[in-house]
């Protein structure tokens, strides 16, 4: 059950509704966001809802019995719209376009990048400046200055900045300086750093586990939203299958799943998803279909010199032909 509390309930209220709430059997606990005030009461007794849904400072009261209680659709009227500031909003039904380098890499890299993303109108630009690599001896990012050069040349740009973060100690140093923070596959269960995610006022973008269940994801996306933020983004990055013939398996089904399970938007990774370049723009398209809220992928001017995911990463070229070609089919599945 969540109850929603009004914004401006008494001290004397909320404990009133809580105290209501154990009586009946069930564990209460707060949660306060960006947003709004709730009550999250776990149980199993059966009762009327009206008992509680009548006391003062209460807003509304809802049965949820999934799992994920917060995350999901069950409860909240109108789905989850992420505003990133400057009129750039990320919502249920839109169709929001984030394109960048795997790996931010240098000053005159980020500059053809930004040009490019300006000349097609693309709001949103990613990139990684701490890389997670399965070998110690590959490229690991260009670290905190690497993201002060790539913030400020965004800004002049007017784009904003999506960036993986890998651990709690650098969210802080992070947060000036990128609009949305990622949460990478090998992190979807790191539930030290979601917790933490949860303190900061800032969206966030969670990508699906390697061999992660959509019931992980959402409940991963719960540790966020319990924790204070529903400024909340879920990605369906590809996961790891016994196929061989490309990186990942884009599971499109996801898509349609999240959405009737969950308020917050999707997002769909068709470069990590396959792998391979030449395959990117198709899935990218049915992802598109399939009804996703938007698409993540990577982009360079010379893909075969960038640093990481080099076999995955469309030329300027390609890129605009996505865009082009995104925009158009989404026109028509309205």
């Amino acid at each position: 059950m969540i109850i929603q509390l009004e914004e401006k309930i008494s001290e004397k209220d909320y404990l009133e509704v809580a105290e209501v709430v154990r009586a009946i059997g069930y564990k209460a606990t707060e949660v306060k966001t960006q947003q709004g005030r709730y009550i999250v009461a776990i149980g199993t007794k059966d009762f009327d809802i009206r008992s509680v849904g009548q006391l003062a400072g209460v807003s509304d009261v809802h049965r949820v019995s999934d799992a994920y209680k917060l995350v999901s659709n069950k409860w909240k009227v109108d789905p989850t719209s992420v505003d990133l500031g400057d009129g750039v909003t990320i919502r249920t039904g839109g169709l929001s376009l984030m394109a960048g380098p795997c790996a931010i890499e240098s000053e005159e890299q980020v500059r053809k990048i930004l040009a490019h993303l300006v000349e097609n109108g693309i709001q949103i630009m990613r990139g990684g400046v701490f890389k997670p690599r399965t070998s110690p001896y590959s490229f690991q990012g260009v670290g905190i200055e690497g993201l002060k050069m790539w913030h400020t040349l965004a800004r002049e740009a007017g784009i904003k900045i999506v960036s993986e973060v890998l651990a709690v100690d650098q969210i802080e140093t992070m947060h000036d300086y990128v609009d949305m923070y990622q949460v990478g596959a090998r992190n979807a269960q790191n539930f030290s750093l979601l917790l933490e995610l949860g303190r900061v006022n800032k969206p966030v973008l969670l990508k699906r586990g390697m061999s992660g269940t959509l019931e992980e994801l959402l409940q991963s996306a719960e540790y966020i939203f319990s924790s204070g933020n529903e400024r909340l983004l879920l990605c369906e990055r590809g996961i790891r299958t016994f196929e061989k013939s490309y990186r990942n398996t884009l599971d499109l089904n996801a898509v349609p799943v999240l959405k009737e399970k969950s308020h917050l938007p999707v997002i769909v990774d068709p470069s990590h998803g396959i792998g391979v370049r030449r395959f990117v723009e198709p899935m990218a398209l049915a992802g598109v279909v399939a009804g996703c809220d938007g698409l993540i992928f990577e982009i360079g001017e010379v893909p075969e010199k960038a640093y990481s995911d080099a076999q995955q990463t469309l030329d300027f070229k390609e890129s605009a032909d996505l865009i082009r070609k995104t925009r158009a089919l989404k026109e028509i599945a309205l």
